[in-house]
């Protein structure tokens, strides 16, 4: 971070020297005529700028988060320019040294230069008029912590995370051997294990079982370490239900399609057969997702910390997000190859696209809502759903009379590269829609403020 033109210190004494003994204002050394007090604005640009943000300059841990603050509201270089300073950076670092800190009461104190808390324009501290239109991202609370960024430790601690985010692929594992016990041959069973029933019903108890297991533990994983989602929006009440609907499509896609092309499924005598390593595949990639998140968030942090305006700090996070998106695919490719090579007995390497492009749409929508866009994040899955949705609607409306022409684009599709097509074609267009978004949105010093940390009941402007 490089000092302002001018530097703070200067502009601290010109305010200091801007008053005489008398607390009356002089502008430029020149007395006013005629006892008349001076005009004020020219002498000052910043003061005014400081009355408008005050709590969150008051609020702020250091320079970057103004910063990020102030580009969250439009302020960019060119504005900074007519402030007399070189880039925001730079005129946040003034505005950082002229406002006193907040107690932690939460109380800001008043501008240096004589302004006042009370003044008009600034307004309390966290009610209206100060700091009016910033998202929730980019306004850190009183006495915000260090402690909330990823990587930086945390409630549970970083090998605690780890460990949680490990417990949605043991849960998997463990669900495919039980299912895997009941189905084996009865003469199989050991001391250790012994044989039970293996009926439909038992079956498909702990299959259930298994599947709230799996969910609670995903749950689980995302709201501790790197996947915490620390800016809350109206599209993270949706995005569960769709990364339901993808994953499940996912698990059952192939099976189901088949059974709607060649004229069924016939219920309900139809029992559903699972990709069982598509499955234990996504659930080990919490993981890896976990470790891609916080390299990018540590790296764009340090971007942030050395750039010396927006563009420059743009051009460096671009190729940290496209870097983390392929790392995390490499990784997220190999548990599919090992896992369709222990539990399909080799199976095809095309099998592996659908998954991949599902398991790529969901770190990125997750890595967009860790950074405060989760209303993006649901859009980009709930794209997904709608695809898969509407491609099973068109089968099925297909074998309507007159309507057969509406299914033959799916069953192109199918014929061509079979039924996993559908569900690749439909997450990878929803990866590549939050790829693009991600590269604009993503590149902003606001997605990478440190999260607000202060009381649950604090009010936010």
């Amino acid at each position: 971070m490089n000092a302002p033109e001018g530097g703070s210190a200067r502009a601290l004494r010109g305010v200091g020297e801007g008053r005489d003994g008398t607390g009356t204002e002089r502008v430029a050394g020149l007395e006013s005529p005629a006892g008349r007090p001076p005009r004020r604005g020219s002498a000052d640009p910043v003061r005014a700028l400081m009355h408008r943000h005050h709590t969150l300059c008051a609020h702020a841990v250091d320079a970057l988060e103004i910063a990020a603050g102030l580009e969250a509201h439009g302020v960019t270089d060119r504005t900074a320019a007519r402030f007399r300073h070189r880039d925001v950076f730079s005129l946040a670092e003034e505005l950082y040294a002229r406002v006193p800190r907040a107690d932690r009461n939460g109380t800001a104190g008043a501008p240096a230069g004589g302004a006042s808390a009370g003044a008009p324009g600034t307004g309390p501290a966290g009610g209206p008029g100060a700091g009016e239109g910033y998202p929730e991202a980019c306004i850190p609370a009183a006495g915000a912590a260090r402690a909330g960024f990823p990587g930086k430790g945390g409630g549970w601690g970083g090998r605690c995370a780890a460990v949680l985010q490990l417990l949605p692929g043991a849960v998997t594992t463990a669900t495919v051997a039980a299912l895997a016990a009941l189905t084996s041959r009865p003469g199989a069973a050991t001391p250790a294990l012994p044989a039970v029933p293996a009926t439909p019903a038992v079956r498909t108890a702990v299959g259930a079982v298994g599947v709230v297991l799996v969910v609670l533990a995903v749950r689980l994983a995302v709201r501790s370490g790197p996947l915490r989602a620390r800016h809350h929006g109206t599209g993270a009440r949706t995005a569960g239900l769709w990364v339901c609907w993808t994953a499940g499509y996912a698990v059952y896609g192939d099976w189901l399609f088949g059974q709607l092309l060649a004229g069924g499924p016939d219920l309900p005598t139809a029992t559903p057969r699972a990709d069982v390593a598509t499955a234990v595949a996504l659930s080990l990639a919490v993981l890896p997702a976990a470790g891609c998140a916080r390299w990018f968030a540590l790296r764009a942090r340090r971007a942030l910390a050395a750039s010396r305006g927006l563009e420059e700090f743009a051009a460096r996070v671009r190729p940290l997000l496209l870097g983390a998106t392929l790392l995390f695919l490499g990784a997220l490719t190999a548990l599919l190859l090992g896992a369709r090579a222990a539990l399909d007995h080799g199976a095809p390497a095309p099998a592996v696209v659908a998954p991949a492009a599902l398991g790529v749409l969901l770190f990125l929508a997750r890595l967009l809502a860790v950074h405060g866009f989760p209303r993006a994040a649901a859009t980009g899955l709930a794209c997904a759903a709608a695809l898969e949705a509407l491609a099973t609607a068109l089968v099925l409306i297909a074998r309507l009379p007159g309507l057969t022409p509406l299914g033959l684009p799916v069953e192109t599709l199918t014929t061509a590269a079979g039924p996993a097509a559908v569900p690749a074609v439909a997450a990878g267009v929803a990866a590549l829609g939050l790829l693009g978004h991600g590269l604009r949105a993503l590149t902003g010093a606001c997605a990478h403020s440190p999260a607000p940390t202060g009381p649950a009941g604090t009010p936010r402007p």
